[in-house]
């Protein structure tokens, strides 16, 4: 089985559009870890396409935010404001299907899917130190985590953590063979708005047979996707971000 892997999509329809266009034909099905909404100006068309895409969905901490969940009172100013903004925009039906989506971590395929880390949601997963914080409590062999839109991932084993590479700047693709004894920690990286300074959207796509996993990276429309954000009259600062890869 070949599975696309989305997380933090953040209502960027551009970038969304243009990672289901590069990716096309090198999938069997689709998951999303989470925060498919927030930030940015399409929150009704980005969750309607992950309803009619994806095989499992997780909650991130905007959808819960922008569906009125407390954890909205420890946002930044810019992103409470794009929480209250597309907690006005979703339909009833878009809304519903956020309410309803379940915390990681989540079986699926031979896989874990989760938002931050196996023992917290929303706890974030930026270094080695921390990834090898994690290992007593990782479900399996192979666990797909977001919420830091960075690209990359952390290898476990016997003790030791080592940093899974995203690919180079002008790069496509970075291939990782998943070796055996080892436990992984994996980020497709976010669709919506990267923060890693590569402003290209973000994804993965993983064979659950050959056991590799494909870190890509495509370039969209993000002039368009800058004006859905302004013409949404959200922080302009949540426009810029997206130029600049962070």
């Amino acid at each position: 089985m070949r599975i696309l892997i989305v997380s933090d999509l953040h209502s960027n329809y551009e970038a969304l559009e243009a990672v289901v266009e590069d990716a096309a034909g090198s999938y069997d099905e689709v998951v999303c870890l989470g925060d498919v909404v927030g930030y940015g100006g399409d929150p009704n068309r980005v969750t309607e396409w992950v309803r009619a895409n994806t095989m499992a969905v997780i909650r991130g901490n905007h959808d819960r935010a922008c569906t009125g969940d407390a954890v909205v009172e420890w946002f930044s100013g810019p992103a409470q404001i794009a929480a209250e903004w597309t907690s006005g925009e979703l339909t009833g039906e878009n809304r519903t299907f956020l309410e309803q989506l379940p915390a990681g971590p989540l079986a699926w395929d031979g896989v874990y899917l989760m938002h931050g880390s196996p023992r917290d949601e929303d706890e974030y997963v930026v270094d080695k130190a921390e990834a090898a914080r994690l290992l007593p409590y990782l479900p399996g062999d192979i666990c797909f985590f977001g919420h830091t839109h960075i690209q990359g991932g952390f290898g476990l084993r016997r003790g030791l953590a080592w940093r899974l590479a995203a690919p180079a700047d002008g790069e496509h693709e970075r291939v990782h063979q998943m070796e055996p004894d080892t436990l992984y920690l994996l980020n497709p990286g976010s669709v919506g708005q990267p923060r890693d300074m590569d402003r290209r959207a973000a994804y993965g796509l993983y064979d659950t047979e050959a056991k590799v996993l494909a870190l890509r990276r495509t370039p969209y429309d993000i002039e368009r996707a800058q004006k859905r954000i302004l013409e949404a009259s959200l922080p302009p600062f949540l426009a810029d971000r997206l130029a600049q890869g962070r």
